[in-house]
């Protein structure tokens, strides 16, 4: 099982409470499991309702902020630790190393992005670890519907599609990703 996990999630809360429950309810699993979170290091939203569940449940957090967002996303000053980067691309090369596997929570353009990225590096191969996405009240399922699209109009191999685990119980998914095996072959449909 993974030590830490990459957990992608909003800085914003969102208009559903359903998505600070579920924030809380994969914080607290997290740390029920005794793994550690990475994250965005903010400490609004979801990112910091994520943040709390996991250290109010006993277990280290450890946030990745650039320096330009610390203001805008109001750094959380009560974690483990709190590493200040120059960009969000050093964020997120960190936030990879620092962690064993990816999980994205209901989010907007960041968390879509550093989802994609994170599933991206898996599939040509540049790291070995799952990536996970917690469906809550079918909000991802627009973007999973057009996912499987990019399958059936051969943009995406479906063994490639299939690397992005998707499960609605934080309990069920971090079992999946204890357990996921990296796709055997080549990223390229077409070699001509």
């Amino acid at each position: 099982m993974p030590e830490s996990i990459c957990v992608f999630c909003g800085s914003s809360a969102g208009f559903r409470g359903a998505y600070a429950e579920a924030a809380a309810s994969l914080g607290r699993e997290i740390a029920r499991r005794g793994l550690g979170l990475v994250y965005g290091g903010g400490r609004v939203g979801l990112m910091g309702v994520l943040a709390e569940a996991v250290l109010e449940a006993g277990s280290t957090v450890v946030g990745v902020i650039p320096e330009a967002l610390m203001g805008r996303e109001v750094d959380h000053e009560g974690l483990t630790r709190l590493e200040v980067v120059s960009s969000i691309h050093e964020r997120k090369a960190r936030m990879a190393e620092l962690s064993e596997a990816f999980i994205a929570l209901p989010g907007g353009l960041g968390t879509l992005e550093e989802l994609f990225e994170a599933w991206t590096w898996g599939q040509l191969g540049f790291h070995h670890k799952p990536c996970g996405l917690l469906e809550v009240d079918g909000y991802f399922d627009s973007l999973l519907a057009f996912l499987d699209r990019t399958v059936e109009e051969g943009f995406v191999r479906k063994d490639h599609r299939s690397m992005l685990l998707v499960d609605s119980e934080p309990e069920s998914l971090l079992d999946r990703l204890q357990v996921w095996e990296p796709p055997v072959g080549e990223k390229w449909l077409d070699r001509d």
